[in-house]
């Protein structure tokens, strides 16, 4: 197995090496890594996003007890400190935290060159040290995670391991393909705490995802406090499917999740459906409902029943209310309304509520996203649309993408991360069909909408809706592997796409996740390492 991982990333390795702006030659080492030791590292573009550029090169080099992480500007100290407490625990080493340049080491620089943008790096292994460059701080953090994934897997155990902690030796130059690389976290259907969210941003953020969309709300609950209307989250959030005991949110724990996703250079994009998926709102306030009376809280998974009453004043009085109270606790530049599976309401209603809505948005400072059912009304100018179809010829979808709606790419079957893997999986849905791994990962987002611009894709995201999924490892079954899969979609250039080099790197990831304690899906498709 390792014979194989090791044909597959060097020809990868040839592919890229042409890529430009690929670094400098590798200085000779001051303390050369034995052979044998140097022999063992793992290829230098084994990761997961493929890197855009690799440039294999010169002597590799092993952090040891002398090691230390330099961090010579202030915005790079907390990827430094972010770096030391994931080595500190598996190396056993102290990897001081300098604010000086130093010489050695690793060094993570901030003056990288703009053309690497907000998000590119470079990382350059020579046998002295190990410098990630970048322009931005969140492209430091996105060259540690590469680091990270070029360390062997054991460094994500939490206790120490016996090494060595080897890199090999050469130039990975990486920038992403979209800007928007989302996961879809559905905690409306089952809560999830605020230290299973924070698992999941920690997970997610290892393939470089950027954006944590959490849907806050549906039929079977309300998840966030909101205080001019609080029987919301106190009646509307106390239960789930199923009929257990549900929860919410107080404003504390969200900017607790918003500051943490933060900090793993992720922005939340925070959802309130409608005027569908809003029987718990509906459940919590009669006078919201066309004819005043309250239906009963729902456990059940089924959509499309519920509806807003969209000729009522104190619908848009409320709407106003919750987005002005979510926006002010969001510092990202998105609120997402939802808009899909409005089954109840009628097409001039639906289109009328969202010209009334839309505008509110964009009142508090944010940009409107929504499920592309929004485009069979009227998108606001700079609107983005999150198309979850599956058959990639909606017309309504692509006239707006040529009128100039921006999209986020989800189809459901191969997007969808609750999605059963075969007729066997115990957990998901299969409405969309089941997807395998190699159904995540074979597809492209820029010419799945026929007839649509390339240029309107803005990204990519994976939705995971908790119908079915009620534990962590509920989640990280679902998600892994298929969303490192979308993760790579995102990110790596589209000249990397390949299906067989991409299995053989993701099943390198497998003893990454053993070391993390992610109950993932061993999938048939991928040549897992064996055992032992």
């Amino acid at each position: 197995m390792r014979r194989r991982l090791s044909r597959c990333a060097v020809s990868m390795v040839l592919i890229l090496g042409a890529a430009t702006g690929a670094g400098t030659a590798a200085a000779s080492a001051s303390s050369p890594v034995p052979a044998s030791v140097a022999a063992s590292a793992r290829p230098l573009g084994d990761v997961v996003p493929a890197p855009a550029s690799v440039r294999p090169d010169g002597a590799a080099y092993t952090i040891g007890s002398r090691t230390r992480i330099h961090a010579p500007s202030r915005s790079a100290v907390g990827v430094a400190d972010y770096l030391a407490r994931l080595l500190r625990p598996s190396t056993g080493y102290a990897l001081p935290v300098s604010r000086r340049s130093g010489r050695g080491g690793i060094a993570l620089r901030l003056d990288g060159p703009q053309w690497l943008g907000s998000e590119g790096y470079q990382l350059q292994v020579r046998g002295s040290g190990i410098v990630v460059r970048a322009h931005a701080a969140a492209g430091l953090f996105h060259g540690v995670q590469t680091l990270r994934q070029l360390l062997p897997a054991s460094v994500e155990r939490r206790t120490r391991q016996p090494g060595p902690w080897t890199v090999a030796g050469g130039t990975i130059t990486d920038t992403p393909r979209y800007g928007y690389r989302g996961a879809m976290l559905d905690v409306a259907r089952h809560f999830f705490t605020v230290a299973q969210v924070e698992r999941y941003i920690d997970e997610i953020a290892l393939y470089k995802i950027n954006r944590l969309h959490l849907h806050l709300s549906d039929d079977q609950g309300w998840r966030i406090a909101i205080d001019s209307w609080p029987r919301l989250a106190r009646y509307g959030g106390s239960t789930e499917v199923g009929g257990g005991p549900g929860g919410y949110y107080s404003k504390a724990q969200y900017e607790q999740i918003v500051r943490y996703a933060a900090s793993r250079y992720i922005t939340v994009v925070p959802e309130v459906d409608m005027p569908a998926h809003t029987n718990a709102a509906l459940a919590s306030y009669a006078e919201l409902n066309c004819d005043g009376k309250a239906p009963p809280l729902y456990t059940g998974t089924n959509v499309g029943f519920s509806s807003l009453c969209v000729r009522k004043a104190v619908t848009y009085a409320f709407v106003s209310d919750v987005l002005r109270e979510v926006a002010a606790l969001t510092p990202g530049p998105y609120l997402h309304i939802g808009g899909d599976e409005a089954h109840s309401t009628s097409a001039a209603d639906y289109a009328a509520f969202m010209d009334r809505v839309q505008p509110l948005v964009g009142r508090y400072g944010k940009t409107v996203v929504a499920w592309h059912e929004i485009t069979d009304a009227n998108p606001v100018p700079g609107a983005i649309a999150q198309y979850w179809g599956t058959t990639g010829n909606e017309a309504s979808v692509i006239a707006a993408a040529r009128a100039g709606t921006r999209l986020v790419m989800s189809p459901a079957n191969h997007a969808y991360l609750d999605m059963k893997y075969n007729p066997s999986t115990k957990l998901g849905l299969s409405w969309a069909g089941y997807t395998e791994v190699k159904d995540a990962y074979d597809w492209d987002p820029a010419t799945f909408l026929s007839g649509a611009p390339a240029s309107a894709v803005i990204g990519v995201e994976a939705p995971l809706w908790s119908e079915t999924v009620v534990t962590g490892d509920d989640i990280d079954y679902m998600a892994f592997p298929r969303l490192p899969a979308i993760a790579e979609l995102g990110w790596s250039p589209a000249a990397t796409h390949d299906w067989e080099g991409f299995s053989e790197r993701l099943a390198a990831q497998g003893p990454r996740w053993d070391a993390m304690g992610i109950d993932y899906y061993h999938s048939p498709q991928v040549p897992w390492p064996a055992a032992g």
